[in-house]
């Protein structure tokens, strides 16, 4: 009851207040941020294909309904010049595609996203009977299981078709239980895809071309290299871009194999921000969109806080990204037909991103630090191998007399680089999450880092094995002070 004449005290106040403001008009909305322009565009992306130095690249902008700039820069392999129209590899960006595949044929009623994978697919068997429980919601969201730490991935590669794919992972096992851990993994996406022959009948090339790339008129995309050939690719090996042909292992693949260009992917974009030519219902379309319960990953997009969605990719020779902001009507893709240790796809997204959003992007710049960094430290090691093998008797003298142990620890670091070297696919699977890359992935475009590891390991066991032979042979004895030569 105290607080009475002070609760009066405010309310009077409060009233005031409000009959004073009420005539006063509310602050204006912030205006929206201007549009980019074409030219605006095509000039950031101009000045970044010439300062990354990479040899093709491609992009689309799209709002709603529109393809605001599609263009291409530099050149491919071939030596033609680079074009909106140009074909290139999307990698990963391909599950977008396998998720819309299979959302149309749930709402065809032939598939049914919460129901079984083994239901549905009875052919799919595997060494834990945990498979029966996983639905094909979560291959989608990723979240079934199945991670790269628990399949043969290297088997996998060596399919002939998607049956003989699925066949070959009777003996693995899933990582956790389903419907509780997000894990990346193609696996999820390459079932996927042998769920919509079955379900449709149909080869999953010869559905997407019906079913998808058809209707948004991409009459330059397929998902298999007989259909639509794209050039060769490049790695680039120490800020040099060099031409080297995909692997040919099993990529007509649901998580990795279409093949595309900047212009299709514009009537794509649009679609999947809710314009132009609808591939499914808008309830199916939020559901691609919705992330799961337990992860940040919808069914085949990445999803943000933001409302932006987006997925990457990259093969051994091309990397691709695209993003959507449903809210603003925006989309954009961009592909390049190289592939190093530093994305440019993901540069020219971050600055493509900042112009719809009316902001200024970074200023483009050279790509080629990390790759020059790598072969300054491959010289460097040559150069401090050679020193120490010619050095080694110097060494061993002055390690004379000192205790065993510490001279052991002195050289037991020399071995470090091989040890990294030897172990460096698990290095590379733990600093991804738990991805699997193979020596031949490494050799591709993680070669710069392979080549300076190669080279810094044997000089650390050319000096070990120098320096060990002098410790074992034994040092020469010194001639007395004063006797003859």
């Amino acid at each position: 009851m105290e607080h009475a004449p002070l609760t009066r005290h405010l309310t009077a106040a409060l009233l005031t207040l409000g009959i004073a403001t009420a005539g006063i008009p509310p602050a204006a909305a912030a205006p929206p941020p201007a549009a980019p322009t074409p030219e605006a565009i095509d000039t950031y992306l101009a000045d970044l294909a010439e300062a990354s130095g990479v040899p093709g690249l491609s992009a689309v902008v799209t709002h709603d309904d529109q393809v605001v700039h599609a263009a291409g820069y530099g050149h491919d392999a071939d030596g033609s010049p680079v074009t909106a129209d140009t074909p290139m590899r999307i990698a990963s960006v391909t599950k977008s595609f396998t998720a819309t595949a299979v959302v149309i044929l749930a709402e065809d009623g032939k598939i049914d996203l919460d129901g079984s994978v083994t239901d549905q697919l009875p052919e799919l068997r595997m060494a834990d009977p945990r498979v029966d429980e996983i639905t094909v919601r979560q291959l989608l969201d990723q979240t079934s299981g199945l991670a790269d730490t628990s399949v043969d991935v290297a088997d996998l590669a060596e399919a002939t078709s998607r049956s003989d794919y699925v066949a070959r992972l009777h003996d693995d096992a899933l990582a956790a239980d389903p419907g509780t851990t997000y894990a990346y993994c193609n696996v999820n996406f390459d079932l996927a895809a042998r769920l919509v022959e079955v379900a449709s009948g149909q080869d999953f090339g010869d559905f997407l071309a019906e079913r998808v790339f058809g209707p948004l008129g991409m009459t330059g995309s397929a998902t298999r290299d007989d259909v639509v050939r794209p050039a060769d690719g490049y790695n680039s090996l120490f800020g040099w871009w060099v031409r080297r042909p995909e692997p040919r292992w099993f990529d007509d693949t649901g998580s990795a194999g279409v093949i595309t260009s900047a212009a299709d992917l514009g009537p794509w974009l649009i679609s999947q921000t809710g314009h132009g030519r609808q591939l499914v219902s808008a309830a199916g379309l939020d559901a691609m969109h919705t992330p799961s319960a337990v992860g940040d990953y919808g069914l085949g997009w990445h999803t943000e806080d933001d409302g932006t969605r987006w997925h990457s990719g990259f093969v051994m020779t091309y990397r691709a990204v695209e993003w959507i902001d449903p809210a603003t009507g925006y989309g954009v893709a961009v592909l390049t037909n190289g592939a190093g240790l530093t994305d440019v796809t993901r540069t020219a997204l971050d600055g493509l991103v900042a112009l719809t959003r009316g902001e200024d992007p970074e200023p483009p710049a050279g790509s080629r630090t990390l790759d020059l960094g790598l072969a300054a430290l491959l010289l460097a090691s040559g150069a401090l191998g050679v020193v120490g093998v010619r050095h080694a008797p110097r060494w061993a003298a002055r390690r004379a007399g000192r205790a065993r142990w510490a001279t052991a620890l002195r050289l037991v670091w020399l071995a470090l680089p091989a040890v990294v070297l030897a172990f460096l696919p698990a290095l590379a699977s733990f600093l991804t999450g738990g991805r699997t890359f193979p020596w031949p992935s490494l050799l591709y475009f993680g070669l710069p880092a392979v080549l300076m590891l190669l080279v810094a390991a044997l000089a650390g066991l050319g000096v070990l094995g120098a320096r060990l032979g002098v410790l074992l042979r034994g040092l020469p004895r010194r001639s007395p002070v004063g006797s003859a030569a």
